[in-house]
């Protein structure tokens, strides 16, 4: 689950993190009366969506008076703000921070992730921090670091001491970057994050190290243990058919493809996706209806699927272990009868119970049809949509 900026830097102040003093707005009245509480300026006035690049994207003004701040949130609410991670259809902007401004002498890069490859939590930072982050690690990764975190010692205060050097920081900073780096990993436990990253971490031309920016990633599977957290998500900045999704255990994610997929297994999802392009289409989702489906959750599965108007034709490829292929079956021709499928259907069954589904897709009347194998289902699916 993703946060807002304003909501990451409360649930970080809490943790003792040094954070700078800013409000959440939502009219432009109410950015400039904040301005003004939260003292002389300039402030920092700051889009909130769910991505990275607002400042590049027009979604982060420095105001130098009251009445600026109250022209830069007229601006922002209701644009449609377009950032390398949003993509060509942009996000649009209803909440904005009103941020008590920095006296920025210089940046840094630190973030906190799982690393799947050394099955450790991870320490990155550099000291090119700020907007071009990205060209850094594209064109000089040799300019960021990491350090691994052992899971039972926990951060040690000598790994911190060992980072804040090499971000070429003076004993004074590094004072401060001990327990910074040290509460932000506390924050990053526990809450359950699985990426905390702060861009920038900067220091002021009066030597304090201060986190002007922060994103934290939350782990879905542990908001059970984080009531509170859980009631931050904002649903305005999900895809709908992500959100419906949810609400029935299904793993789903839009893509940009006309071949709608409905796949028990996150590998066999992956899979078949790789094989749709093989043979020349493009997956229009990944849909995971698990092992444990029912026919309820498949039948709103098929919904989904079908409520994308880029759909084009509908590739279903099961295999029955736990998830029985005569469940599959039911729930694709019940979701079909309710919906009134228009577009190519192919389905491919195997395993458990796979002649009872195979029987009940036959006997069910709809223009259904069957494949033998991965190979074969892709390419009768391709051909469909393609004509």
């Amino acid at each position: 689950m993703n946060i807002h900026e304003y909501q990451a830097k409360a649930i970080l102040r809490n943790f003792g993190v040094p954070v700078p003093e800013g409000h959440v707005v939502y009219n432009s009245n109410s950015a400039r009366d904040w301005a003004r509480r939260l003292g002389d300026g300039p402030w920092a006035v700051k889009a909130q969506i769910h991505a990275g690049g607002r400042g590049k994207g027009g979604g982060v003004k420095i105001a130098k008076t009251a009445d600026d701040v109250k022209k830069y949130a007229r601006d922002m609410f209701g644009m449609t703000l377009i950032t390398h991670q949003t993509g060509p259809e942009g996000k649009i902007v209803k909440r904005v921070l009103v941020e008590k401004g920095s006296n920025i002498a210089d940046e840094f890069y630190v973030s906190f992730l799982v690393d799947r490859a050394t099955s450790q939590v991870t320490l990155m930072a550099s000291a090119e921090g700020g907007m071009d982050i990205e060209e850094v690690a594209a064109k000089t990764p040799d300019k960021i670091f990491f350090e691994a975190i052992d899971p039972v010692v926990g951060l040690t205060a000598f790994q911190c001491r060992k980072v804040a050097f090499k971000l070429g920081f003076a004993m004074p900073q590094v004072k401060q970057a001990v327990p910074l780096l040290m509460n932000l990993y506390t924050a990053f436990i526990e809450t359950d994050c699985s990426l905390l990253e702060i861009n920038p971490l900067i220091q002021t031309a009066e030597g304090d190290l201060i986190c002007l920016d922060a994103k934290l990633n939350l782990e879905d599977n542990a908001l059970f243990r984080h009531l509170r957290i859980r009631d931050l998500r904002d649903y305005d900045e999900e895809d709908p058919m992500e959100i419906e999704a949810s609400q029935y255990d299904l793993s789903y994610i839009a893509l940009d493809g006309n071949i709608g997929c409905m796949v028990n297994g996150a590998g066999l999802a992956m899979a078949t996706m790789d094989i749709i392009k093989h043979c020349g289409g493009e997956p229009a989702n990944f849909l995971d209806v698990g092992g444990g489906a029912t026919i309820e959750r498949v039948t709103e599965a098929f919904k989904i699927i079908l409520s994308d108007s880029k759909v084009k034709g509908i590739l279903v490829n099961i295999f029955g272990g736990i998830m029985k292929c005569d469940v599959i079956a039911t729930g694709v021709i019940e979701a079909a009868k309710q919906v009134g499928v228009q577009v190519p259907l192919v389905v491919r069954l195997e395993g458990t119970n796979v002649d009872l589904g195979k029987k009940l897709l036959a006997e069910s009347g709809l223009n259904i049809v069957s494949a033998d194998g991965m190979a074969d289902a892709a390419e009768k699916i391709v051909k469909a949509v393609n004509g």
